[in-house]
């Protein structure tokens, strides 16, 4: 049976990537003639940038056979301003191709897509390229490789016999040096097995410009290679680009489970979280730019699809899961220059489709400036975007000079306070923030008592959380590097909703940024300097005065490598100087590496002159309510005001952070009648109408009035509403799935509900929280004969239950499932029936039984 494998090939600038990408489809048969780069006439770089700068931008896929295999090839781009390209790619692959040049050995780019490649466990051979023109042994070069990337890099040369392969492999693996003193031979299976859990890594050495040493390694990949398992028969696909061809919006993924087929309908959350369902018009394999159109695909393949208007990079369909956030990120920000002409409000949102073919492209709209920026990686995606500008909407813009991207962490522990109260509202939050470790990015959690605070409202203030870019204090810079974490909160009653603990949060991160203070990170670029050694003392000299932190790795008589870290904001404009006084000798190649504090922290903060006080969007400040009024009061004020003890100490442990009980909202611990009475107490008497209660109805006879009774016989409707997420976190076995993933989770919930509603008739309507979703507008559509409800952006599922409940007429017999006492009180005040989710698990169980039992019967009858 023939292997489909995957396999991408990666490598830094200029290591002989695309040529090899030739040498290979030339080899196998698929193209007739060689392309070369400098002749702008490759097979995979159809680019026009591509071409006149001789290099990869965009991925692009080949196919191409050898005697046991069909491989699909990805040909990622090896510059580092395009390094998040190659990125997503990886989480594709099967396998990967490492390329690296001979005569330059392994550079700092080719180190990151190492890290990036053990960070995705993807197994790797690697290709050393233009040996044709390098002066060291091949022995000497492996020697190299195995001292920076890994000691199981082991050269595999056409011309060893097995026993000395053998010999090699011994050392790697002590199986396999128990078979070689054993004399017994080591087999192709044992080898691709090892490959495959990256633990060898095959290195083979040749020239693709030559042709040298590719047939060896295609017979290597043929052999060495182990066919991917892809169990389970359900739809399962990965996005990693879009594209649009005239206007045609095409869809490229990887096809993870199960099959596709031309016409199936695919449900998906957009990025809005609107759920829609879409047909697929269209599947087509490519190869280069040329395609071939196909009715269905499996598991294993890569193809592209039309027909789907809101997928996006990085998505998971069907039961695949949405890709993680990628390692590299840009560190400058260009302002985009648009022509005076141009209205820039309304172009904004034709320049965002472009991010949403190439993400690496990071546009944002400046609403304090009005203004467009683009955070980019360097000049090479500057002059890309220029032309992608040019070629789709015919005008012609600037870029101004980039500005680092600075951000921001907390300096020391703090707990942030925040209280909104105005009239009819009420909310109040605690959280503790903490610094965290580089590269940790923003860490929310919980650390609340059980019962102190309603899931509900806990969960809707860590999607306010986690929905907001929030800010420092200094320049108001992204934050990073901070732990959030909820300790304290309380609602109220009757006069809570959603946007009061969105309000409550926010202030909160703020008052605890404003008490503890900040510290201004900026981007650190790592960094690889080659010299002629006459020039060290200067090159020397220019980095300490540029703030960084370096050693000499090798000298010799006639170069010397200088290996460090500095800001990005001193050396990015550094390679002229360096190309000028080394008279064009010198090298510096530089790859991002993360945030560090910043060398001159006082002079930006001066520079920016950010006021956090005056930051209307973004306020410290919070609201208090007295005498029928609510009033300001200012952060560092907000202490002598609140309301919750929260009894923790800033000298506390994480294990030992837990409020008090007795100082938040009472925990409900009450039975039905005991729950009844109180509300009878509370509110008085029900005033909805008995549905059973008889009525009277007036009427003339003979000119006297006459009054009859007349019972109302029509049959009540019976409506069951369910708080979707309740549900979700109460039963355990969906709750299991909504670790792994939510969206998995509520398919499984409205397949349930599906069969539930069909045996029994009832009406239902599924609610889900949507408050999550910036400027979300909600969804409201039929699913299988019930009702689904996503709810608009500030808008809880409680309190669209609630509005709900109230609307209903006396013809419904109504229950509503939820564990939320809150809501429960406006059940039973309302005069509806309450159900918890435990009893409605029960009743959903007992259809389920009900269900079997009679398709068993009916099957005993058939027979």
């Amino acid at each position: 049976m023939r292997k489909r494998i995957t396999i991408g090939i990666l490598a830094h600038v200029d290591a002989g990537k695309t040529t090899l990408s030739e040498a290979l489809l030339y080899i196998s048969g698929k193209i007739r003639t060689l392309g070369r780069v400098d002749h702008r006439n490759t097979y995979l770089d159809t680019n026009a940038v591509e071409r006149e700068r001789g290099i990869t931008i965009f991925s692009k896929q080949a196919r191409f056979s050898s005697e046991n295999c069909d491989f699909i090839l990805l040909d990622t781009p090896g510059h580092v301003d395009f390094s998040a390209e190659a990125e997503r790619t990886l989480s594709l692959l099967d396998y990967a191709i490492l390329v690296i040049s001979a005569p330059d050995g392994v550079q700092n780019h080719t180190r990151t897509l190492w890290q990036l490649l053990e960070f995705y466990q993807v197994p790797t051979f690697i290709f050393v390229n233009k040996t044709d023109i390098s002066v060291k042994e091949n022995d000497d070069i492996e020697a190299d490789i195995a001292k920076s990337l890994s000691p199981n890099c082991i050269a595999f040369y056409e011309y060893h016999t097995k026993n000395e392969l053998d010999e090699k492999l011994a050392l790697v693996n002590e199986s396999f040096l128990e078979s070689y003193l054993a004399g017994e031979p080591i087999s192709d299976d044992e080898i691709a097995s090892l490959i495959s859990r990256r633990r060898l890594f095959p290195c083979l050495f040749g020239s693709a410009l030559r042709m040298s040493g590719v047939d060896f390694f295609l017979n290597t990949i043929d052999r060495l290679t182990l066919a991917p398992l892809y169990e389970g028969e359900n739809f399962g696909a990965k996005v990693y680009k879009i594209s649009r061809i005239s206007s045609t919006r095409l869809t490229y993924m990887k096809v993870t489970s199960g099959i596709l087929t031309a016409r199936d309908e695919i449900s998906y959350l957009t990025l809005d979280g609107q759920r829609v369902s879409e047909k697929i018009s269209q599947i087509r394999l490519y190869s280069g730019d040329k395609f071939e159109q196909v009715d269905s695909v499996s598991a294993g393949e890569i193809c592209a699809v039309s027909g789907l208007s809101a997928t996006y990079i990085g998505q998971g369909l069907g039961l695949e899961s949405n890709s993680c956030k990628p390692v590299l990120e840009p560190v400058l920000s260009y302002r985009i220059n648009l022509p005076s002409e141009c209205d820039i409000s309304l172009y904004y949102p034709k320049l965002k489709e472009l991010e949403e073919e190439e993400p690496s492209l990071h546009l944002y709209w400046n609403e304090e400036l009005r203004q467009i920026e683009a955070r980019l990686m360097g000049d090479i995606q500057i002059d890309l975007l220029k032309k992608m500008i040019s070629d789709r909407f015919s005008i012609n813009c600037e870029f101004d000079a980039g500005k680092i991207l600075y951000k921001e962490k907390i300096a020391e522990k703090a707990i942030g306070v925040g209280h909104f109260e105005p009239i009819r509202h009420y909310a109040e939050v605690q959280l503790l923030l903490e610094p965290q470790p580089k590269g940790t990015g923003l860490v929310f959690d919980i650390r609340l008592p059980e019962n102190s605070l309603d899931t509900n409202w806990q969960r809707l203030i860590m999607s306010n959380l986690y929905e907001k870019s929030h800010r420092g204090v200094l320049t108001g810079s992204v934050l990073t590097d901070t732990k959030i974490s909820l300790i304290a909160g309380r609602a109220h009653l009757k006069h809570t909703d959603g946007g009061d603990f969105r309000e409550a949060t926010l202030r909160a991160v703020r008052n605890g940024l404003m008490k503890a203070g900040c510290v201004l990170l900026e981007p650190y670029y790592k960094f690889r300097l080659e010299i002629p050694t006459s020039a060290v003392g200067r090159a020397m000299s220019d980095l300490q005065m540029r703030f960084a932190e370096f050693e000499i790795e090798s000298s010799s008589e006639e170069f010397t490598i200088i290996c460090g870290k500095a800001p990005v904001s001193e050396l990015h404009d550094y390679t002229q100087e360096i190309i000028s006084y080394t008279r064009g000798q010198g090298r510096l190649s530089c790859i991002p590496d993360g945030y560090e504090p910043c060398h001159n922290q006082d002079e930006i903060v001066a520079s920016a002159a950010y006021d956090p006080e005056a930051d209307v969007e973004n306020t410290p400040h919070s609201v208090f309510c007295a005498h029928g009024a609510g009033f300001v009061v200012l952060w560092n004020e907000v202490d002598k005001y609140k309301h919750i003890d929260a009894g923790v100490s800033l000298s506390d442990t994480a294990e030992t952070i837990i409020p008090r009980v007795s100082s938040l909202t009472r925990k409900y611990n009450i039975s039905n009648e005991e729950l009844e009475a109180i509300m009878l107490r509370e509110f008085g008497p029900i005033k909805r109408r008995k549905y059973s209660e008889p009525r009277s109805v007036s009427f003339e006879k003979n000119g006297k009035s006459e009054k009859r009774t007349i019972r109302n016989n029509a049959e009540q409707k019976r409506m069951v509403i369910i708080d979707g997420y309740n549900v979700i976190y109460s039963w355990e076995n969906l709750k299991e799935l909504a670790e792994f993933s939510l969206e998995k989770a509520r398919e499984v919930l409205m397949d349930i509900l599906s069969n539930y509603v069909a045996f029994t008739k009832t009406e239902v309507t599924l609610v889900f929280d949507a408050y999550l979703v910036e400027d979300g507008r909600g969804s409201d559509f039929m699913h299988d004969g019930y009702r689904v409800v996503f709810t608009k952006q500030n808008q809880t599922a409680d309190t669209f239950i609630e509005m709900m409940m109230s609307n209903l007429g006396p013809n419904y017999n109504i229950r509503v499932v939820t564990g939320d006492r809150l809501l429960q009180y406006s059940a039973v005040g309302s005069g509806i029936l309450r159900m918890t989710t435990k009893e409605f698990e029960e009743e959903v169980t007992k259809v389920g039984n009900d269900i079997t039992d009679f398709l068993r019967k009916l099957e005993e009858t058939q027979k």
